[in-house]
């Protein structure tokens, strides 16, 4: 059905697609020369009051800035947008030169002597064509839809390479190490994850870091980022049994490893860290930065390390060479050993942010369970002290991925459901994505927030590799308060 516009008419149009999508829209018109048409793009609508310039790129606006994504009374629209004069023909088609990425769509729309004509508008979808093969279905319905909203994440956030399809719209690598491993688990599809690691690696600046996302015309250096590359080789060594493609990478993981030992001082800490040593958007971290990281010493920083030189020490083990794996696991040993005894706080029983012990997080005491920093037979000890302590700086949606495995680690996986609660408040606010933060995110699709996908197949299945390669495999469900699952999995040599 065909809408006219009047002649010498101002109005605007506020449509919604009910769910994110990202994709070419085309409007097709006819008549109305001259006509100005403005069309503006946005995840979800800003409450009145909230939508100045600039409100829509911060992190950490305060308050809630868009509500109930469903509501629209009381809103208006801030984003992007395109602009395009109509020339009077007949079913002329109007198109972006650049991928859109929205829920609601607004058209404003100025006629001038002529009434203009709207045909049709529609969007072409553009994503990756990653194939759903895996399937999670469970007596809790809930589950079934942040299974379906993650994987909607995972696909609004991939195309060439995976992106925040929004936003920055670059690779991460420590966004594309979850993308990679949801993408994998639920599809089967490694090329994405494939092309990330290899473009990583093209990204090594002089020093031996790699950046922190690529391709990009603007350097940015995140040497924890580098660390993460080095476990999505890991990773990919667990998952495809492809040695000739890892080995390309070796020289690469020597030389982020090099980096790190020059920074090791006479107290054999790490300290005086250069860039940008991103680790978490947790409150409590400046601008996502542990304390210590950057004028001082950081344990969390420092297991990061210990973190990559046992993940770097599995690969060069997995090759055969032997004097490399002793290497890493030495100075892995050397790291672990001072950072316990310089952070460790006994009257917690927990690891502390800098020697000064006045601060604990999270994260750190994450990372000193998946490195075995506290000994195997205290990490549930820990790990309960990291859930119920209300006082530690506290994990975003992203560094839950972390938690996860912790969780998993200690035998603790049946406690996974119950710290879904993030994603349950994303969908409560009808949002049908999720996004970089579970509370008033800038952007509302991003895909490290995906992980729901991964960890019902990984945590609450329980499926996972037990050696390189997936030769051979672990099944090890963790139901929780479930009946009953229905899964299937997409194992390299077949379905599970």
């Amino acid at each position: 059905v065909n809408t006219v516009i009047p002649a010498q008419t101002k109005v605007s149009i506020l449509l919604d697609n009910d769910i994110h999508t990202t994709g070419f829209p085309e409007l097709v018109t006819s008549k109305g020369k001259g006509a100005k048409i403005k069309i503006t793009y946005a995840e979800a609508l800003f409450l009145d009051g909230n939508s100045g310039a600039g409100s829509a790129d911060d992190h950490f606006s305060p308050g809630d800035r868009k509500g109930n994504r469903n509501i629209i009374e009381g809103k208006s629209i801030l984003g992007y947008y395109d602009r395009f004069t109509a020339d009077g023909g007949n079913l002329r088609r109007y198109k972006s030169l650049s991928r859109r990425t929205f829920r609601y769509v607004q058209l404003d729309i100025e006629t001038l002597d002529d009434a203009l004509v709207i045909n049709d508008y529609y969007n072409i979808k553009t994503t990756y064509p990653f194939d759903e093969r895996a399937i999670f279905k469970s007596n809790n319905p809930q589950l079934e839809k942040i299974w379906e909203a993650a994987w909607r994440t995972i696909e609004n956030s991939s195309g060439e390479n995976f992106f925040d399809p929004y936003y920055e719209q670059l690779n991460y690598i420590g966004d594309a190490r979850i993308e990679s491993m949801v993408s994998l688990y639920v599809s089967g599809d490694d090329r994405l994850m494939r092309k990330s690691i290899q473009q990583f690696d093209n990204s090594r600046l002089p020093n031996g870091l790699t950046q922190s996302r690529y391709p990009s015309y603007i350097v940015q250096v995140i040497p924890t980022y580098s660390l993460l590359w080095i476990g999505m080789i890991h990773d990919y060594m667990m998952y495809s049994d492809d040695p000739e493609f890892i080995r390309q990478f070796l020289p690469g993981i020597k030389t982020v490893l090099g980096w790190f030992a020059d920074k090791v001082d006479s107290t054999g800490m790490l300290t005086d860290l250069e860039w940008w040593n991103f680790t978490d958007w947790a409150e409590g971290f400046a601008n996502g930065i542990p304390p210590g990281a950057d004028n001082g010493y950081s344990a969390n920083v420092a297991l990061q390390y210990v973190y990559a030189l046992q993940n770097a020490a599995d690969i060069f083990k997995y090759f055969g060479y032997s004097a490399e794996e002793e290497k890493y696991n030495t100075q892995k040993r050397a790291i672990q050993q001072i950072t316990f005894e310089k952070c460790y706080h006994r009257g917690s029983g927990l690891i502390a942010e800098t020697p000064e012990k006045k601060l604990f997080s999270q994260h750190t005491n994450i990372w000193a369970i998946l490195t075995n920093t506290v000994p195997e037979d205290q990490q549930r000890k820990l790990m309960e002290k990291i859930l119920e302590k209300e006082n530690l700086i506290q994990c975003t949606v992203y560094f839950k991925f972390y938690l996860f495995r912790a969780l998993q680690k200690t035998g603790m996986g049946n406690k996974y459901l119950e710290l879904l609660g993030p994603w349950d408040h994303m969908l409560e606010k009808g949002m049908t994505t999720f996004g970089e933060r579970d509370i008033n995110p800038r952007s509302e699709c991003h895909g490290w927030s995906a992980s729901p996908c991964f960890d019902l197949l990984h945590t609450v299945a329980g499926i996972f590799p037990e050696k390189p390669g997936f030769e051979t495999v672990i099944i090890q469900p963790n139901l929780g308060e479930l009946q009953s699952i229905e899964v299937a999995f997409p194992h390299p040599k077949g379905m599970i």
